[in-house]
């Protein structure tokens, strides 16, 4: 998958792209903790709620919330190595 990443990169930047590809990836890192940011927020909104509605659950609802808030910042990480591989490809 980087492999193919990394000969996509090659090529765009042979083609004469690279300097759009060198603001693509800090672009698209931002994205990626924006959505992140808006993912987390709005499990814990609807986690808060759920506990308002049956405080009885507490304790289901704040693992569930949890391990959702755990998958969003392991997906936002891998962006982000992602990014920064590609920055990192583009000035070498």
């Amino acid at each position: 998958m980087i492999d193919l990443a990394g000969n996509m990169l090659a090529e765009a930047v042979a083609a004469g792209g690279g300097s759009w590809a060198i603001w693509a990836a800090p672009i698209g890192c931002g994205l990626a903790i924006i959505g992140a940011g808006l993912g987390i927020g709005w499990i814990g909104s609807k986690a808060v709620d759920a506990i308002a509605r049956q405080p009885e659950a507490e304790g289901r609802i704040f693992m569930a919330m949890i391990v959702a808030a755990s998958l969003v910042e392991g997906v936002t990480f891998f962006a982000l190595i992602i990014c920064f591989l590609t920055l990192y490809w583009l000035r070498s």
